[in-house]
């Protein structure tokens, strides 16, 4: 692996800053909309379709694009191609802002998922080229404690929000993060340029793949699997997948190289990746949704339920980032979600009228511990697993696997809950939630090894 490029210290720790910037607001914005979707639905009207859909708009873009981004990145400058999103995400939030239909918002939100997928892996292969051994995984664990904790306090900024002005200002708030980290970036160094042609039929496939998939997954909850609009796009979505994997393994200069997957902390770090933010997403979802419209809270009560996540990130993240450093990845990819998975067991005692302190809060406090201890060694293990110059389209293809796993399990929130997330249907949500963590704790513990000292 070729040695990074330092800089001076303080160029490298404002860079550090701004790729947790950068990253906070993709982050911040696909989970602060979560609570905001009643309050969404009761103005723009639309049903669980539209708030799905609200949510899914942005994960789709996101994880089908998010490919190409890598590749862009590691061709045109990971800060260039930062400025881009930064520039482009506070557009598409101004316009989520203003949105007066539910077709506009949902369009909106698209253009959100494709600014954001330009944030995600330039910001974090700015870290992996910057520092090096266990200076890198510290500074992974930083990033990580900031950017999970953007991602899971933005139901608690959200529900202020919603109660105290509108649901609009969830999206105008990114505005000043964004300014913030463009006036940061300039003077710093960018990275290394490694040209490659952009593969854009790959990137309409993965758009078609996913689109058509998750349009069926979602649709058929309201109009049946044997409608037209259903099973065609189940199928056109299906057999496009299967030709992007097609064209990856063909093409010389794909944006999702299969030889990735030859390096088993890769390969089986995306697996693990894939069953816990699955997971992930479908349990804070189902959470936000239920506690709201099942059992009564107003948006900022919801919102303040997520507390002792970011608490745990911010004070544990880069803790366990050190650890993993030092002792290897695998012991905690395996601990973390069969923690996650326990808190969510611990969550199927709901029952009417909720008490949230002995119902939910147990298993939030264990669920909180456990991604805490997961999510650093998981990055760590990833993008270590590559060479340097790979870094970019790695952490590109890690982020698409967490935002199509996620879009998936949202899309099938429907069918998991069995149309209504009231207590049984919360209830078998939590449970197909914990054997999605405990399949990722297990994956782990049979695939992930620990790295030879450089």
């Amino acid at each position: 692996m070729a040695d990074p490029v330092p800089g001076p210290a303080p160029k490298r720790s404002r860079l550090l800053i701004v790729a947790i910037l950068a990253s906070f607001v993709a982050f911040l914005d696909g989970s602060i909309v979560t609570v905001a979707l009643p309050a969404i639905g009761a103005d723009l009207g639309g049903g669980l379709a539209t708030q799905q859909w609200t949510v899914n708009a942005y994960l789709l873009t996101l994880g089908a694009l998010i490919l190409l981004a890598g590749s862009l990145s590691d061709s045109f400058g990971r800060l260039r191609v930062l400025a881009w999103g930064l520039a482009g995400f506070a557009a598409a939030s101004i316009l989520c802002a203003l949105a007066w239909t539910p077709d506009v918002l949902v369009f909106a939100r698209a253009l959100q998922g494709i600014a954001a997928a330009l944030l995600v892996p330039s910001s974090l292969a700015l870290i992996t080229t910057a520092y090096a051994g266990p200076e890198r995984a510290r500074a992974i664990g930083t990033w990580t404690a900031w950017t999970g904790t953007a991602a899971i306090i933005g139901p608690l900024l959200g529900g202020v929000l919603v109660d105290w002005a509108s649901w609009r200002y969830i999206f105008a708030v990114n505005v000043l993060p964004v300014a913030i980290t463009l006036v940061l970036m300039p003077g710093l160094q960018d990275s290394p340029r490694r040209r490659t042609a952009l593969d854009i039929p790959g990137a309409l496939l993965a758009v078609a793949g996913l689109g058509g998939s998750v349009y069926a997954l979602i649709e058929q909850d309201r109009l049946g699997w044997t409608h037209p609009a259903v099973y065609l796009s189940l199928a056109g979505g299906l057999v496009a997948l299967v030709l992007f994997v097609v064209r990856e393994a063909r093409t010389p200069s794909p944006m999702m190289p299969l030889s990735l997957f030859q390096a088993r902390n890769f390969r089986y770090g995306n697996l693990v990746t894939a069953a816990a933010y699955g997971a992930l997403s479908l349990g804070t979802f189902a959470l936000t949704v239920f506690v709201q419209e099942t059992a009564g809270f107003s948006a900022i009560e919801a919102g303040f339920i997520s507390l002792p996540l970011p608490i745990a990130m911010l004070l544990l993240s880069t803790w366990f980032g050190d650890l993993a450093g030092r002792y290897g990845p695998r012991s905690f990819m395996t601990a973390g979600p069969a923690i996650m998975g326990a808190g969510f067991l611990l969550m199927l005692t709901v029952s009417p009228p909720l008490n949230f302190f002995t119902q939910l809060l147990p298993g939030l406090l264990l669920f909180s511990l456990g991604l805490a201890v997961m999510v650093a060694p998981l990055t760590a293990a990833v993008l270590g697993a590559l060479d340097e110059t790979d870094a970019g389209i790695g952490s590109a293809v890690n982020n698409a696997v967490s935002r199509v796993a996620g879009l998936i399990t949202v899309a099938l929130i429907g069918t998991i809950s069995a149309g209504s997330l009231d207590y049984a249907g919360f209830q078998r949500t939590a449970l197909a939630t914990a054997v999605l963590m405990f399949a990722a704790a297990l994956i782990a513990f049979l695939g992930i090894r620990t790295p030879k000292p450089a």
